[in-house]
């Protein structure tokens, strides 16, 4: 397990955002083709070429978030569009490329067959070229949202729960940081690792209907240094699923070069971080586990939530 980390106490679950309206601006540009086919339940053909209007801003981001709605033939829908211009620059990755990672996040989520991130196009818009999202409508009043993180006074998790690691919650007191054992977390633990996420935090995962959960927030990826920083090392060291075993086998040959998915990621990231992405998908098959942290850096990412 990761070493002990600061943590904020309480329990962590998923958050939901606010919006705060702003200022629609005037004369959007043209939209781009679409990626990919259908995958979840909003097409990229609507995201991608549909008329999108910015109806608000989500505050307290990293980066400009814009909460906005699409229409194209009668049909609409919700979505989330972050704007290039918009990106904060970070030390260790390029400027002006987090959308396309988040993109290329999408892409490969969609290639494992596991619909884990929802439906992400990268087109022009009012603020120029961005990623835009389908937006995960949260549980009714009446729908139970997946537990998935927490923080317990206990010394071992309970059962349904991994543990994490010992979080430092402040006045000389520590707490246990589990997660659920979870199918489709224990998935999500496994995309992560393949696109080198150095992002996972309990924010990210949004809780959707029928108890299922989505990921979100995948700019900082694909790096081709080791980043892996996340709250799901509670399989670290584990043998690898059956079924996690026979996507990266697949997930081998579709980013085989010249085929369709590699053809895509390659308009979205480099060439050396599209090697590293071979690299680690061949090195999770070669050691059949999911991966440990280095100790080289912090495990977990920071603010954990």
């Amino acid at each position: 397990m990761p070493a002990p980390e600061r943590i904020p106490a309480g329990r962590l679950s998923p958050m939901e955002p606010t919006v705060e309206p702003v200022p629609t601006p005037a004369d959007p540009q043209q939209p781009l083709a679409p990626a990919a086919e259908p995958v979840g339940s909003l097409a990229p053909s609507l995201l991608a070429e549909g008329e999108l209007t910015v109806r608000g801003q989500i505050p307290d981001a990293s980066n400009a978030v814009l909460y906005c709605t699409v229409e194209r033939d009668g049909r609409s829908a919700a979505c989330v569009y972050k704007p290039v211009a918009g990106e904060r620059p970070l030390w260790d990755f390029p400027d002006g490329t987090l959308a396309q990672r988040e993109v290329a996040a999408y892409e490969v989520s969609r290639a494992c067959g596991w619909d884990l991130i929802p439906t992400t196009v990268l087109r022009d818009g009012p603020y120029g070229t961005g990623m835009v999202q389908e937006w995960i409508v949260p549980p009714g009043d009446g729908d139970a949202a997946p537990e998935l993180l927490a923080l317990v006074a206990e010394d071992e998790p309970a059962p349904g729960w991994k543990a994490v690691g010992r979080a430092d919650i402040g006045a000389g007191r520590t707490a246990l940081l589990v997660h659920a054992d979870h199918p489709r977390l224990r998935r999500l633990a496994v995309l992560d690792a393949v696109i080198n996420n150095g992002d996972r935090k309990g924010g990210h995962l949004l809780p959707g209907a029928d108890g299922a959960f989505f990921a979100i927030d995948h700019g900082v990826t694909f790096n081709s240094a080791d980043k892996l920083r996340t709250l799901l090392w509670g399989w670290a060291g584990e043998p690898l699923t059956d079924e996690a075993s026979a996507v990266l086998r697949g997930l081998t040959e579709a980013l085989a070069d010249g085929a369709p998915l590699a053809v895509r990621l390659a308009a979205l990231i480099t060439d050396a971080e599209l090697a590293a992405l071979r690299a680690r998908v061949d090195g999770m098959l070669s050691s059949g586990r999911h991966p440990e942290p280095s100790g080289e850096w912090p495990a977990i990412p920071w603010p954990p939530v």
